[in-house]
Order: structure tokens, then sequence, then C-alpha cells
């Protein structure tokens, strides 16, 4: 049995309840604003939305440029989406799952894992230091989806 690294989990709370969170995330073209500090270039294939919704990426990760396409394999509303992403040069196969729970303020928990389903060599053999990396950047994706999300909520309540 080949060595896979754990899986890497990161959460962030936020005001709005599931259902909206959920309504965000749901649409692909979302992702691109709060993950643009790793993955550029993006474009959009399949539905909008939901099962079957696609997007082809450039990123620069660790010092290696590649291509990820990225589908989204199952949602759940208004508590799961997973997404399916592989990386064309690295060979790495990996699932992202957002889940999405209620939080005793009311609003949601945002949990991200990103987990290897085939991991290239060098994945293995650099296991903390990927671990480590993907975590950082999940991280900053949270934060900066949490920020997103309160700036749509402000400009609703200045529209309405």
């Amino acid at each position: 049995m080949w060595y896979m690294p754990a899986p890497v989990t990161v959460s962030i709370e936020v005001p709005q309840p599931p259902d909206q969170v959920f309504e965000f995330l749901d649409l692909m073209a979302n992702h691109e604003p709060f993950n643009d500090h790793l993955m550029r270039d993006w474009s959009y294939s399949g539905p909008d939305r939901g099962v079957g919704s696609r997007a082809r990426v450039h990123t620069r990760a660790m010092g290696v440029s590649d291509v990820i396409d990225i589908e989204v394999v199952a949602a759940e509303a208004p508590t799961r989406i997973v997404e399916r992403n592989t990386a064309q040069k690295a060979g790495r196969v990996g699932q992202g799952t957002y889940t999405l729970a209620p939080s005793s303020s009311g609003g949601t928990r945002v949990t991200f894992e990103f987990r290897w389903i085939v991991a290239p060599m060098t994945d293995r053999l650099t296991s903390p230091f990927a671990r480590a990396y993907i975590r950082r950047n999940n991280a900053t994706s949270m934060r900066r989806l949490a920020a997103l999300l309160a700036e749509r909520e402000e400009a609703g309540r200045m529209a309405g």
C-alpha cells in the first residue's frame, strides 16, 4: 500500500446561515475571488452551479506550474459540496469537500478538507511541506471567503 498524505482540514465561522453560504459556494465562479491568490486564469464549463460545474485554473505551487481541472462531483444543499481536482502535470488527483454546519451563534461553520486520491511521489516524499503549504493557502482562502460573504451582506444591506 502506497503512503498517502493525511487530509488537510481548515475551518472558519461566518455569520451567514448555511443556506446562504451554500448558495454562494454552489456557483463555481464565486470560488475565483477567494482562491485567486493561488489559482489564476480561471475558465468555466458545464453548468454554472451544482454537479458537473467545472473550472480550469493555472497554479504555481511550491515552485511548480500546473493546470488543474476542478469539477463538482456531489452537492447536498445546504450542507456539502464535493469537488474533484486533477493536476495535469503533477498527476495529482484530490478531493476538496466543503461541509457547512449551523454554528451556535446562528451562522455557519465552514470546513474545507483537501484529501489526496492519487498522490505523486513528490507529494508523498514532501508530505509535511505539501500539507503545510496546502493548509496555509486553504486557511487564506477561508479568511477571504468570510470577508467576501461579509462584503456581499453589507452591499445587500446598503441596497435594501
